[in-house]
């Protein structure tokens, strides 16, 4: 049975994790051989992706069959919920939720000072602002992006990135780059918590090999995180295919110091 690109890449990953000196010969001929394998099948990928990329519309679709099968069960949503009520200890700053979708998690963010969305799709501010009531209204600002930017977001203005369902989506390189951005509308000291997908568990890594999701796992995430210069606080799972990071901007202006705790089921 041939392996898939997914399967290649976390072969590589365990290969360089294991590496002793008595295997090391062996290791770096298989290793070259994996990685010679993973640059033709990575340059033959990134040609389809560019081909096939998803559309506003494919997420469109999406959202919609997640309306008859959600994908987010009542457990999970509350254990999100707990991490997002941390982050919920001052109002003099904005929150961000990137990909809020049919607005899940959405109404959790009513404390901070105003709430900022931003996504693809152009019609999530109707079905969003309806949750809300009334009084609320003023405090939420709607945003849309075509690439993996938040160049109209505010420059300094949040103290939290929330976004849940959609980094899974990304390509480890559209990640980075929404990373690159985030730092620039984040104070310092403000936190980022996102779902992203890991594919060092079957279940995540068969959504990836499916095309449904994209190839990433906690090693990887970590590197990028680090590289983009932020500080790691916590990554874990609430089930498979629930893989979160939360980590921070570098500095101390951000009031909020989020407390690393255990996962518990209810």
């Amino acid at each position: 049975m041939m392996l898939s690109i997914e399967e290649i890449k976390l072969l590589i990953e365990k290969l360089e994790k294991v590496k002793k000196e008595d295997l090391q010969k062996l290791i770096d001929s298989n290793l070259k051989i994996l990685k010679d394998l993973e640059l033709a099948v990575d340059a033959n990928n990134s040609m389809i992706i560019n081909r096939l990329d998803k559309t506003p519309e494919w997420f469109l679709r999406d959202l919609d069959q997640k309306k008859k099968v959600p994908t987010v069960d009542p457990v999970t949503q509350r254990q999100v919920q707990s991490k997002i009520f941390q982050f919920a200890k001052t109002n003099i700053y904005h929150s961000l939720e990137i990909g809020p979708g049919d607005g899940m998690f959405s109404m959790d963010f009513r404390t901070w000072k105003s709430n900022f969305f931003l996504d693809i799709l152009l019609d999530r501010e109707k079905p969003i602002r309806k949750l809300f009531p009334r009084q609320h209204q003023k405090y939420l600002k709607f945003y849309s992006t075509r690439d993996t930017d938040c160049s109209n977001i505010p420059q300094g203005s949040c103290n939290l990135v929330f976004s849940w369902d959609t980094f899974v989506f990304f390509t480890q390189k559209h990640v980075k780059q929404y990373l690159q951005d985030i730092m620039r509308v984040l104070i310092p000291g403000g936190y980022v918590f996102i779902q992203y997908a890991d594919c060092h568990y079957d279940q995540e890594l068969d959504l990836a090999k499916r095309g449904y999701w994209n190839y990433n796992t906690k090693t990887a995430m970590t590197q990028i995180i680090e590289d983009e210069g932020y500080e790691l606080v916590e990554m874990n799972q609430f089930k498979p295919g629930a893989s979160y990071a939360i980590f921070r901007k570098p500095g101390k202006q951000n009031p909020v110091v989020y407390k690393v705790s255990e996962i518990t089921l209810d």
